[in-house]
Parts: structure tokens; sequence; C-alpha cells
């Protein structure tokens, strides 16, 4: 029956909100910016997401929509302000148009060619700005482990100093440390993981994205010039 009682203290003793009210200020500095930075990869995995998803249904709606109608002007002038993607896409190409053809004579070449560097530009700069929303869970994904690492290698220290201090090397000395050190890698890791594996799917989406609006934007620059063949 003792046996049974020491056990469960013991097990108490272990477990992670005793670990972490034992560590020391610095592997308590760890942890907390450790689960900090978990937080942060949850809430950018969970209200990134949904934006993103619902984005990217949002612009193929406004494609689908934009190729089904008769007149491009009438069709920006209700729907270009919109915030999507394909919205500021069509809205570069549109500007540039009425800029470019706007006086009584229309060089066909020179138009051609900003069309292609004004949608081009307004692709790139719609995937810049979604990217830099997943830049912070890369970062997370390569330092979190490096960061508890740090806070293993400190409670192992702790560890051997406390043998030192007391001469005595039994697993009842040492384990507490080693316990918080492996109790700091592991929430390195819980934030990490994470965090990469969120980066790579965001990633694998910010490309097709792109590679939709790349489509987009060729569509539009063969519109326009059609519509420069037909003004010519």
């Amino acid at each position: 029956m003792l046996d049974n009682i020491k056990l469960a203290a013991d097990a108490a003793t272990l477990s992670p909100v005793a670990l972490f009210l034992q560590a020391d200020i610095v592997v308590k500095a760890v942890m907390i910016g450790l689960l900090a930075a978990s937080v942060y990869v949850w809430a950018v995995i969970i209200g990134h997401g949904r934006s993103v998803g619902k984005m990217m249904r949002a612009s193929e709606r406004f494609e689908r929509d934009f190729w089904r109608a008769g007149n491009i002007d009438k069709f920006y002038d209700e729907n270009g302000r919109e915030e999507l993607p394909s919205a500021k896409v069509l809205s570069a190409g549109i500007s540039e148009w009425r800029r470019s053809t706007a006086g009584k004579s229309v060089d066909r070449e020179g138009t051609r060619e900003r069309l292609g560097v004004a949608m081009n530009a307004a692709v790139e700069g719609e995937v810049d700005r979604l990217a830099e929303k997943i830049g912070p869970l890369a970062t997370i994904g390569a330092v979190a482990p490096f960061v508890g690492l740090f806070g293993t290698v400190w409670g192992i220290m702790r560890s051997f100093t406390a043998i030192a201090a007391e001469n005595n090397s039994s697993l009842a000395v040492v384990a507490p440390g080693i316990a918080e050190a492996l109790f700091a890698t592991a929430i390195g890791l819980f934030a990490a993981i994470p965090a990469v594996i969120a980066y790579n799917a965001f990633s694998q989406r910010l490309n097709r994205l792109e590679s939709r609006l790349g489509r987009f934007a060729d569509g539009l620059h063969a519109t326009f010039s059609r519509e420069l063949e037909v003004e010519g």
C-alpha cells in the first residue's frame, strides 16, 4: 500500500504541471516561449487556413463569373473592387488598358507589354502578401527545436550540479532535472512539428493560387490583345 502511494506521488512529481513548477527560471522562460509559439502556430493554422480557403473559393467564383460575363467593363465596374486576388489582377489589367488606350493613337506592342507587366506584378504582389502571413511558421519550425534543446542542455547541467552538490548520483537526484530537460524538448517539438507541416501545406496552396492567377492573367492578356487587334 505504501509503495503504491509512493509511486503515485512520484508520478505526480513528474507531471507536466509539476515539471514546469519545479523548473528554474531559465527553463521556465524556455517553456513559456515555446508554448506561446505553439499557440501562435495553431492560431495561424486555424485562422489563416479558413481565410485562405474562403478566399480561394471566392476567387474561383469570381473568375468563373468573369469569363461568363458578356461585357468586361460592366463586370469590372460591378465586381472589380472586391478584395480578392483575381479582382486585383483584373483591376491592374483594366487600369493599364484604360491608361494605354486613352490617347488618340495606341501603341499596340507597348500596350501588350505594359499589360503583361502590370498583371504579373499584381499576381506577385498578392502571393507575397499572403506569404508574409505564413513566414513566421517557417521560423518557428526551424528555431523551436533548438530552443527546446537549449532548455534540455540547461536542465541536464542542473542535474550534474545537483550530483556534485549532494555527492549522490541516484535516480532521485538526477530525475527531476532530466525530466524538465526532456519536457522542454517535447514542447519545442510540439511547436515545431505543426509549424513545419502547416508551412508546407500553405506553401502548396500558395503555389496553386499563383498558378491559377497566372493562368487568369494570361487569359486577360489574350483578351486585351484581341481587343487591340480589333481597334487597330
